[in-house]
């Protein structure tokens, strides 16, 4: 498996666990739309509001679980930057890509767009006999 096989598997997800530290350094989970990147970036949108907002601005480094139709899944982790500037545009219509109805949260007071940095990833396959898992950490 290369990443682009990882690319492939993820971009057919829609959902992914978003693992976080609030500021007490407490475990905070939350499911969330995303979409992906060919560099294995991971876009999702919140508000200002939200816990998982409020945890990524103080602790960037995050995890997802994604994948669990059968029993494929990718361990993910990485860290987590706020879309601004001239990144926005090219995140943004990458995720509505994938979310088209999402475009009406435009009009949400408070919402942004982060895009997370793979550090490191696991990728299993328990559907085939051996099981199959593979680690990648060399991103670029």
């Amino acid at each position: 498996m290369k990443t682009l096989d990882i690319f492939d598997f993820l971009a057919k997800c829609k959902l992914g666990v978003l693992g976080t530290i609030s500021p007490e350094n407490r475990p905070q989970s939350s499911l969330v739309g995303i979409a992906v990147t060919p560099k294995i970036e991971i876009i999702f949108d919140t508000v200002r509001t939200s816990r998982k907002y409020v945890n990524l601005i103080s602790r960037p480094n995050c995890s997802f679980a994604i994948g669990w139709k059968g029993e494929q899944t990718v361990q993910y982790e990485g860290r987590a930057d706020e879309l601004s500037g001239s990144d926005l545009p090219y995140y943004r219509e990458l995720y509505f890509a994938a979310w088209p109805e999402c475009r009406s949260h435009l009009s949400w007071p408070e919402l942004t767009h982060f895009v997370v940095h793979p550090h490191w990833l696991r990728y299993s396959d328990f559907d085939q006999s051996p099981p199959m898992i593979q680690e990648f950490s060399d991103f670029v």
